[in-house]
């Protein structure tokens, strides 16, 4: 990969406790952990869209985070930083499970 394309990162998590409150929970956790890095074009973090439910939507999850980074680099270097290995440690109990997926999307 070269070292001038974004990179996204997409989070897809299935909570073990569902309620409204646990998933506001994690998008606080999200927004105070994981926003900010050094190296972030792009951050988001929310639930998901209830009203969308067509045949092609994927509705297994209940909190989606996606950030964009300028390149791979950085998206490595967050990976490894205090702030995302906090939220992990503090979040990882309710996760049933998690999804990520990366894809190249610029150049």
């Amino acid at each position: 990969m070269a070292t001038d394309q974004l990179l996204a990162h997409n989070v897809f998590f299935t909570l073990k406790d569902r309620s409204p409150a646990a998933k506001q929970k994690l998008v606080a956790a999200c927004k105070k952990y994981l926003s900010g890095h050094p190296g972030t074009v792009y951050f988001a973090a929310g639930t998901l869209a209830e009203a969308l439910n067509r045949p092609v939507n994927d509705r297994d999850f209940d909190v989606a985070l996606h950030i964009i980074f300028v390149n791979q680099a950085a998206q490595d270097a967050y990976q490894v930083a205090p702030r995302h290995l906090e939220f992990v440690a503090e979040g990882k109990d309710n996760w049933a499970s998690v999804r990520v997926f990366d894809s190249v999307v610029g150049q």
